[in-house]
């Protein structure tokens, strides 16, 4: 078959295939009509079934409607009914209040009249109260001769010697109470404390003496027109007494280390042999060095016997300067190491810190290792260099008052106190001279003697005692107690004494007649 058979044959077959397309296009069109009109129809049905159903709807929904609105009606009037109900009830209690407030209102308005008539009568009673006590005051004044302001102060005054007396009464007893309960207790506590604290004591002086090996060594410490001498008292800071003493030297100087150093430095020029002023320069130096190591050993020797920790290194330094000073001649270092004991002893028989007392006690007296540099007492100086240091509290105050320069606040400040007076009180502990001896016992006469009422004043028994003999006209018995508080506090707060002062106060009357 040739090509153009086969063209025709695709020609026909695409003319058959078209008829069939036009005529399944004709089925479909006839099919889609049908179901379009039964669609139709069926949509017209059921807009005919909702156009009937939505008038039953509407028409049972305004019943409903119409049902709740009369429901609301019927609560609404029944509400209104209440409301009104209650309403009256309150109209008629607001009413029975205003009636009752008018009735209180009745009530206060009588009794205020009534209180102005009691304030009128009131008034006029006391008009007529006022002209009788003034008449009974004249008659009082005419019978008995005195004006009425000279009756109130013969008053007055009677009542101020009544008022005396018993105080003076009640002084007595609660000093009596206080020492019956408390010096036994006392006496026991610190006995305990002295016998576990014993120790012995050397009085020292204030000034070293150096042994030569004979008397040629004077001219030589003097040297060539006096310039070893000089230069050892220039470097040194002391004075050299060399006299008719046989092979010995005075070193004298109000500071204890600076004679120490002279006196070591001496030593050691002796022993040299070779004095002249380059070897007193290198030998005071050393002399120095080897007294600034034994400062430091004693500072820790105390803290070391007495088991306190943490003091700040100058002040283990300015203890062992303590080593060489001394009071009443006795050594402070020594005296501070034993009132640190007694004071912890103290305080653990009552309970107290124990290591607050003993670092209290240790410290007391540190103002005296500058005191002959520093202007001011040991008290003020101590109370400075602990500040200073950084010492808690509790220590600086027992150290401002363990000599009362203020009034103790705390347990641990009466215990300090206390452990210096023992230790100061101890046997040989302390000595003073003649001049400062008479000087005290002069001023503890003159303190009391000049007091108002006291005839004659003696101090006996070494200054431990002071016997006042009052004058029976000037001083009752009741104001002898009070004058013998007074007394004692004055002692207190000006006069600087070891120890304590018993204050006796004697009151003697004498009747003399004679038979003829």
């Amino acid at each position: 078959m040739e090509w153009y058979g086969y063209v025709l044959l695709v020609a026909g077959l695409l003319i058959v295939a078209f008829i069939f397309f036009l005529i399944g296009m004709l089925y479909r069109k006839k099919v889609a009509e049908r179901e379009i009109g039964s669609a139709e129809t069926e949509a017209t049905r059921i807009i005919n079934e909702a156009i009937k159903g939505g008038e039953n709807k509407k028409r049972e929904m305004l019943v409903e409607a119409k049902e709740e609105i009369h429901k609301s009606r019927t609560e609404y009037e029944k509400e209104v009914k209440e409301r009104r109900a209650d309403l009256q009830k309150q109209e008629r209690r607001l009413q029975q209040k205003e009636e009752s407030l008018d009735k209180k209102l009745d009530a206060f308005e009588r009794k205020e009249d009534d209180l102005r008539r009691r304030q009128a009568n009131i008034a006029a009673t006391q008009d007529e109260v006022e002209m009788i006590k003034k008449s009974q005051l004249e008659t009082l004044e005419k019978l008995s001769g005195l004006t009425q302001e000279e009756a109130k102060n013969h008053l007055l005054k009677n009542l101020e010697n009544e008022c005396k007396h018993d105080a003076a009464l009640k002084i007595k007893e609660i000093e009596t109470n206080l020492k019956d309960n408390a010096d036994q207790l006392a006496r026991e506590i610190i006995s305990i404390a002295i016998q576990r604290c014993a120790a012995d004591h050397a009085a020292e002086t204030t000034v070293s003496v150096v042994a030569l090996p004979n008397d040629e060594m004077k001219g030589r410490i003097i040297g060539r027109e006096g310039r070893n001498i000089r230069t050892l008292e220039a470097i040194t800071g002391v004075d050299l007494i060399i006299d008719d003493t046989p092979e010995a030297i005075t070193v004298s100087c109000f500071d204890p280390v600076r004679r120490e150093v002279a006196r070591l430095a001496l030593e050691k020029l002796i022993a040299d042999g070779r004095i002249h002023p380059t070897r007193i320069e290198d030998l005071v130096e050393k002399a120095r060095k080897e007294v600034d190591r034994v400062i430091k050993q004693e500072g820790e020797r105390a803290t070391f016997e007495t088991g306190i920790n943490n003091l700040h290194p100058e002040l283990i330094k300015l203890l062992g300067r303590q080593k060489y000073r001394t009071s009443y001649g006795q050594n402070v270092l020594n005296h501070s190491i034993e009132v640190a004991h007694i004071a912890g002893l103290l305080a653990s028989e009552l309970g107290v810190d124990v290591a607050l007392a003993k670092r209290a006690g240790l410290l007391h007296d540190l103002g005296k290792s500058v005191d002959h540099e520093m202007e001011g007492s040991h008290v003020q100086l101590g109370v400075e260099l602990a500040r200073k240091y950084n010492e808690s509290p509790d220590v600086i105050h027992a150290i401002e008052a363990h000599h009362n320069d203020v009034e103790p606040r705390t347990v641990i400040a009466c215990l300090v106190q206390a452990a210096d007076a023992i230790s100061a009180a101890r046997p040989g502990a302390r000595r003073e001279n003649v001049e400062n001896y008479i000087r005290r016992l002069e001023k503890l006469e003159e303190l009391t003697g000049t007091y108002p009422g006291v005839e004659k004043s003696y101090a006996i028994q070494a200054g431990r005692e002071v016997r006042i003999m009052v004058k029976p006209e000037d001083v009752s018995e009741d104001n002898m107690i009070i004058l013998a508080r007074e007394l004692t506090k004055k002692i207190e707060s000006e006069l600087e004494y070891p120890g304590q002062i018993k204050v006796n106060v004697i009151r003697e009357t004498k009747v003399v007649e004679y038979a003829k």
